[in-house]
């Protein structure tokens, strides 16, 4: 029988987050240790994952799946493999880390986790790609950030704001948070947020949450970017970026996180319309979005309300942008890009809708090679083109 024979239903029968350690255990590895030995040992190697893998459909190489990959960890764990042996090297980052192996698995393996502690012994100081050490100082530049996001006329909210403190912040309501290179790459995502929602406060003296730390190497010092987006923050964040939403939500707790679609859910709306008639619209998923927190109901109606929804048959897969990796492995992710877009140009439709920075310009990228007539548009902007 295949494994995706055998693959249960999404979170079916599947242990809670946080399962794989016993209570009252320290999270994360011990000092000198590269893995939490709680977290390795939660995999029982079923081959679950192996359907639900990217990178082990592209390759049907077992090394190259959420299985095999942990086999790795634990060879390294061991030291039957030595740190700079080149499979475990070729392996940390070849994998997307968009977490699709999670839902599917009966143990509730906590396969990002892992990979971030993966990481952050395999490109530790100089061994990680260049582009990556380039863009993890630039995420940290939040004066930067703020100009970049004031001439690109991102949203913001004045200090003199009612219930705004002195950084912008509202210390009772909502605040929106303003992604670190969303602002400046499109601008218009927290105005069209901020249009939909006015009750957001929209500060300017916010900085990085963490996640590109965190899934590139430097997994302390991305909870401590996500502690402090915490404090600056005070009470409910609200984000147009998925990959942001979730790791956030681990670091300072779901209570304190919501993504857009969640927060507009019960918002009314009009619709789109395309020459005359609703316009048909598909969506491509957010990986950490929907494999990390479990958000994924809450795009699709509010696209079913306000268009005619198209389900695309990988929706739910990674289209390759997965943080870096765009930048740091551009063939593979085109590989992984490329059959999604034979998908969205079969279906027929106006407009793919992204509720993740990162995806939009991968996808944008893509249709734009093409000369495609579909248009990549983000949720939020869709939304503010129904609200007119």
């Amino acid at each position: 029988m295949t494994a995706s024979a055998r693959r249960p239903p999404d979170g079916a029968d599947r242990p809670p987050a946080g399962a794989g350690r016993p209570p009252g255990a320290a999270k994360g590895p011990a000092p000198g240790a590269i893995f939490d030995p709680h977290l390795l040992s939660r995999c029982i190697s079923c081959g679950f994952c192996l359907a639900a893998c990217p990178t082990y459909a592209l390759t049907g190489d077992e090394a190259s799946s959420p299985r095999g990959r942990i086999t790795l960890m634990r060879a390294l764990d061991s030291g039957t493999l030595p740190p700079d042996d080149p499979t475990l090297a070729e392996q940390s980052s070849f994998c997307l880390g968009c977490r699709a192996c999670e839902p599917v698995c009966p143990a509730g393996v906590q396969y990002g986790e892992l990979l971030e502690q993966w990481r952050g012994q395999a490109w530790a100081g100089r061994r990680r790609p260049l582009v990556v050490r380039l863009l993890v100082i630039a995420a940290e530049q939040s004066w930067a950030h703020r100009i970049a996001g004031r001439l690109r006329g991102a949203a913001r909210t004045p200090a003199s704001a009612s219930g705004a403190s002195a950084s912008g912040a509202s210390a009772s309501g909502p605040s929106l948070m303003l992604g670190c290179f969303e602002r400046s790459l499109f601008p218009g995502v927290s105005r069209s947020a901020r249009a939909l929602a006015p009750e957001l406060a929209v500060p300017a003296r916010q900085g990085c949450c963490g996640a590109l730390h965190a899934h590139n190497g430097e997994p302390e010092r991305g909870r401590q970017l996500a502690e402090r987006l915490g404090a600056q923050l005070p009470g409910r964040i609200v984000t147009t970026s998925g990959g942001c939403a979730a790791y956030l939500a681990d670091v300072i707790g779901r209570d304190r996180v919501t993504e857009l679609s969640q927060y507009l859910r019960d918002k009314p709306f009009g619709e789109v319309r395309v020459r005359g008639r609703r316009a048909r619209v598909a969506l491509q998923d957010s990986c950490h979005l929907r494999n990390g927190l479990g958000v994924w109901r809450e795009p699709r109606a509010l696209l079913s309300a306000i268009a005619e929804y198209v389900e695309l048959p990988g929706a739910g897969r990674c289209c390759g942008a997965a943080g870096t990796y765009a930048l740091v492995r551009p063939r593979d992710s085109r590989r992984v890009l490329d059959p999604k877009l034979d998908q969205i140009e079969a279906a027929g439709i106006d407009y793919v809708v992204a509720v993740n920075p990162g995806c939009l310009r991968q996808l944008r990228q893509g249709l734009r090679r093409r000369k495609s007539t579909v248009r990549a548009v983000h949720i939020a902007d869709l939304l503010r083109m129904a609200a007119r």
